[in-house]
């Protein structure tokens, strides 16, 4: 692998067992901010995609993570009721987007720009809601 590479790919075959195999790419991407020069400089990707269409995934992450965070401020329900779900998580949605809204406007205020790095976390968020509002 050529270490000033910022992107390697290379097919490899997965063995499933016995005599089964897979079909099966990996691709080494670069992280531009890591300090090392040996392998540890890359994350590693297995995909049975074109290697092309893998950048179509790269704000995935986020989005799953956005909703993990939003999962957070969803209300405990046992209800089998659809509308009564639909609403607890279009309600968490609200809840998580003020949340970002509020993250976003305190770091323009403190630094003068948008960092996606957190300075209000979602748990001071919830705490905050469940003071002023008694719920929780």
């Amino acid at each position: 692998m050529n270490a000033n590479r910022d992107r390697y790919v290379t097919d490899r075959k997965l063995h499933l067992g016995k005599n089964d195999w897979h079909e099966t790419t990996l691709i080494y991407k670069r992280n531009k901010d890591s300090e090392a020069t040996d392998y540890r400089q890359y994350s590693v990707f297995m995909t049975n995609r074109h290697p092309g269409a893998v950048h179509h995934y790269n704000s995935r992450w986020r989005i799953e993570s956005g909703y993990k965070s939003i999962k957070r401020f969803m209300a405990s329900t046992t209800s089998k009721d659809f509308v009564l779900r639909f609403f607890y998580f279009a309600f968490a949605c609200l809840l998580y987007s003020i949340w970002r809204a509020v993250d976003l406007l305190v770091q323009v205020n403190l630094t003068g720009e948008y960092n996606h790095s957190l300075i209000v976390t979602a748990e001071n968020t919830l705490t905050l809601l469940k003071k002023q509002t008694g719920v929780g």
